[in-house]
C-alpha cells in the first residue's frame, strides 16, 4: 500500500498557531502566512474515518490550485505558492462568518426542503412543478452561516445585513464574484463533459481587499453530474450520475453506518482504500482533462516539511 497522511504536527519558524479540521492542516505563520496541509483524511456523515487514502489530498489541492488560478481575472484569492503536491501558501485574511452556496439544479439539500413543500430557500422562491435534479430557472444563492461547531445554518441575504455578519456593500461584492466564479467553472466543467451542479465559495477581507480563500470546485465542496445522458435519465426519472465522494457514502449505508450513535465504521479493507484512492485519481483526470502524476509517498511527511521549510526561507 502507498502511504497515506492523517496528522501533521510541524514545527516551523513563526508559527503562532495550528488549526486542525476534517481534512486540513492550517499553519498560522507570524499572523500573515497560512500554510493549509491538505491530509489523505476522508470524512463522512461528518465523521473523520479511521484510515487515510493515499493520493486524496494531493486531488483535492490540485484541483483547487488549478481552479484558484483559473479565477484570478475575476478576483485575487489568498494563493502565494504550491510548495508541494499537497499544500498550498497563502495569505491570512479575516474570513466572512458566511459561506457563499450557489445552486444551479434542485439538488442535495434543496431536494429536500422542497420535498417538504418549501417553496423558498434562503429568501430565494422556487417555482412549482419541478423534479429532483431539475435544472433551476437560474442559478440561486442560498447562502449558510459556518458553525463553529455542528451544522451550518441557511440564511438569507437581508438577515446576513440586518444582523451585521456583512455589510450591504461587501455582500454585494460577495453574491456577485459568487455568480461569476460559478459561471466560470459551468464553463470549464462543460468542456469536460460535466455538469457543475452546486457549489461553495468562502471568502476573506486582507486589509480593504475582498479575496477568494479556502478550496474551489473540488468535490469535496462541489457537485458534478455527466452531462450525456442527463436529459434521458431526468426523463425516465431515473438518478443522475455524479462525480464526487457520494460512493463512500453508499458504501458506509450498505454496511450500516451513518454517523449516528452507537454505530461502528466499518473495517476499511486495504482493497477498499485502494479503490478509493483510484476513484480520486478518477476524479481529478476527470474534472481537470489532466493526467493525474504521483507524488512519491515513501517518507511523505519528510518530504512535506522539507518541501514548506524551502518555501518559507524564499517568501518574504
Amino acid at each position: 500500500m502507498k502511504q497515506a497522511i492523517v496528522k501533521t504536527n510541524f514545527e516551523f519558524p513563526g508559527l503562532k498557531n495550528l488549526y486542525i479540521g476534517k481534512v486540513r492542516d492550517v499553519y498560522n505563520i507570524n499572523n500573515s502566512l497560512l500554510i493549509m496541509v491538505v491530509s489523505d483524511r476522508i470524512s463522512a456523515f461528518d465523521v473523520v474515518l479511521p484510515r487515510g487514502i493515499p493520493f486524496k489530498g494531493q486531488v483535492l489541492n490540485q484541483i483547487a490550485t488549478k481552479f484558484l488560478d483559473a479565477t484570478l481575472d475575476i478576483l485575487p484569492n489568498w494563493k502565494i505558492a504550491s510548495p508541494d503536491p499537497m499544500v498550498t501558501a497563502g495569505r491570512l485574511a479575516e474570513p466572512y462568518k458566511v459561506e457563499m452556496v450557489i445552486r444551479g439544479y434542485l439538488t442535495g439539500h434543496a431536494w429536500r426542503e422542497y420535498q417538504e413543500g418549501k417553496r423558498e430557500l434562503c429568501g430565494e422562491k422556487l417555482p412549482e412543478g419541478l423534479k429532483e435534479h431539475d435544472k433551476l430557472p437560474e442559478p440561486i444563492v442560498t447562502p449558510t452561516t459556518k458553525a463553529a461547531f455542528g451544522h451550518d445554518e441557511d440564511i438569507s441575504r437581508n438577515e446576513i445585513i440586518s444582523s451585521g455578519l456583512v455589510s450591504e456593500s461587501d455582500y454585494s461584492k460577495l453574491e456577485d464574484y459568487t455568480r461569476k466564479l460559478f459561471q466560470r467553472g459551468t464553463e470549464m466543467a462543460a468542456e469536460r463533459g460535466l455538469i457543475l451542479v452546486d457549489t461553495k465559495y468562502e471568502f476573506g477581507k486582507a486589509g480593504n481587499e475582498v479575496i477568494l480563500i479556502d478550496e474551489i470546485h473540488t468535490p469535496d465542496s462541489s457537485r458534478y453530474f455527466y452531462a450525456e445522458g442527463y436529459a434521458e435519465r431526468q426523463k425516465k426519472g431515473e438518478q443522475q450520475k455524479q462525480l464526487s465522494k457520494e460512493f463512500v457514502r453508499q458504501w458506509l449505508i450498505e454496511r450500516n453506518f451513518q454517523g449516528k450513535e452507537g454505530q461502528t465504521v466499518p473495517e476499511m479493507t486495504d482493497d477498499f482504500v485502494e479503490m478509493v484512492s483510484e476513484r480520486y485519481i478518477e476524479l481529478f483526470e476527470n474534472i481537470t482533462g489532466e493526467k493525474f502524476k504521483r507524488a512519491k509517498t515513501d517518507e511523505i511527511e519528510s518530504r512535506i516539511f522539507n518541501n514548506i521549510n524551502e518555501f518559507l526561507k524564499t517568501y518574504k
